[in-house]
């Protein structure tokens, strides 16, 4: 069966801002957006429960197609359809989960003119650091995007191939290799977002102490833990 894809972990997000003065500093309006930003991926985090949920659907119906023969090519139809169905769920999910990516993309790069305004060079050098992580962050996701969106169409194919009396069983073995040879890039890229994200992440905090920003963090890291482990203990049960 092909890999799964792995947890992606999530930007870290505020439960309170303490702010003493009533108009915005240049430090503050960057704030905003960056906040809003985290606001917009929340569609993001919650495609990604949707998905891990789906890829577990079709792994059953996967497990229960390659354990009948070939005089029961009814049955293998049967849930070979409804594995292609799953599949599209999930194409569905992805395009999702990319459009509150854009969006995100879209509010953060608001704070570009903003950081330029910034008085204090140490302050201004962390956040230019922090603004270009970010966008190799999205790159990181362009990326992961492009592979897994290929592995899911192969998916499809799989299926097709798999409801086709006439497909042969060498072509069914090289096709499923190029599935796994495809969800090798999607750990690949999926690592290269996570590396992104983490490292934004310890930037976004430093920013925050650099400009007196007091906030408090959602525990986001707790959080990606609890579902690795969620994933894990399913896997295992399987």
């Amino acid at each position: 069966m092909p890999f799964k894809k792995a947890s992606i972990l999530l930007l870290l997000g505020l439960l309170t801002i303490i702010s003493a003065c009533s108009s915005e500093s240049t430090e503050e309006q960057i704030h905003g957006h960056l906040e809003e930003a985290v606001a917009q991926e929340k569609g993001f985090e919650e495609q990604q429960s949707n998905i891990t949920e789906l890829e577990r659907q079709e792994q059953d119906l996967y497990s229960q197609i390659i354990e009948l023969g070939t005089d029961e090519m009814e049955k293998i139809k049967e849930l070979s359809q409804k594995a292609t169905e799953v599949v599209t769920e999930r194409e569905e999910a992805l395009k999702a989960e990319k459009d509150s990516i854009n969006s995100a993309k879209e509010e953060f790069q608001k704070t570009e003119y903003l950081i330029s305004d910034i008085e204090d060079e140490q302050l201004k050098e962390t956040a230019e650091n922090m603004y270009s992580t970010m966008m190799d962050r999205f790159t990181a996701y362009e990326k992961l995007y492009q592979v897994y969106a290929t592995a899911i169409q192969q998916e499809k194919d799989l299926y097709g191939m798999l409801q086709d009396e006439g497909t042969e069983q060498e072509e069914l073995t090289n096709h499923i290799n190029t599935i796994n040879e495809s969800y090798e890039q999607v750990l690949n890229a999926n690592e290269s977002f996570n590396e992104s994200t983490a490292s934004y992440n310890n930037l976004k905090k430093e920013f925050y102490s650099q400009a007196e920003i007091e906030v408090e963090y959602e525990d986001a890291e707790s959080k990606n833990e609890d579902q690795n482990q969620e994933e894990q203990d399913q896997s295992e049960s399987e």
